[in-house]
């Protein structure tokens, strides 16, 4: 009796193999992705692309459930490419691959449609938790992308000691877990039964404290002050 694929296995159980397009222009990183995956029963590798063209007429053709995308495609940006995929499949999930770990930066990448972001030296363990966690209206952030070191992060350093932690009241705290599970202000106000007014109110407090400007910024800040679990925790 032939052996049976994983997706066929997968099938037997009335399971559907999450479908994921890899765009990196290393050929010899992308190969061992590539091959990685299909070593996993619940994901099917679609395809691998090397720059930016390439990888929008790839996912338009196999349509994948999520793309990893390398931000740096040589001399292209790969923050150009999330954007046109963003733009034809709002319903594919972009996790970016990047070596950047500047909020701000990652703001950007999050406006082009990205969901998580991975390190480009980070385990396979850490790639496939964001490939298999990753959520449309979510934003997922590995913790090691802002490892500095034997474990330290950026925010263990000495300035650690200007952080908000204290100033956080319990309310605000509330309010940053939701947003840290990518929940919006309507959604956060019917979960804490609170005019939406008064939750953005927070969401403002909550910015401010963290001096931040952006929702994936104050997620981003949360997570490396240990405010609110990292993906991984959940």
């Amino acid at each position: 009796m032939p052996t049976r694929t994983p997706s066929e296995r997968l099938a037997d159980r009335g399971l559907v193999p999450l479908r994921v397009l890899v765009v990196d222009d290393h050929q010899t990183f992308a190969d061992l992705l590539v091959l990685a995956l299909e070593d996993e029963i619940d994901i099917e590798c679609v395809g691998a692309a090397n720059t930016a063209a390439a990888a929008h007429d790839l996912a338009v053709r196999t349509n994948p459930d999520v793309v990893i995308m390398d931000i740096q495609l040589g001399k292209e940006s790969g923050l150009v490419a999330t954007r046109r995929i963003h733009e034809q499949a709002p319903e594919t999930v972009i996790v970016v691959v990047t070596a950047h770990s500047d909020p701000s930066w990652l703001a950007k990448a999050a406006q082009a449609g990205a969901s998580a972001f991975v390190p480009k030296s980070g385990s396979l363990k850490e790639m496939l938790s964001a490939i298999r966690e990753a959520r449309l209206g979510a934003m997922l952030v590995s913790p090691s992308l802002f490892q500095v070191g034997d474990g330290q992060t950026a925010d263990d350093q000495p300035s650690r000691r200007n952080d908000p932690v204290g100033t956080l009241t319990a309310r605000e705290r509330d309010v940053l877990t939701l947003m840290g599970q990518g929940a919006s202000a309507p959604e956060i106000a019917r979960e804490l039964k609170i005019s939406v007014n008064t939750c953005r109110g927070y969401v403002k407090a909550v910015h401010a404290k963290l001096g931040v400007r952006s929702q994936l910024e104050a997620v981003v800040k949360a997570h490396r002050l240990g405010l609110i679990a990292v993906a991984d925790e959940r």
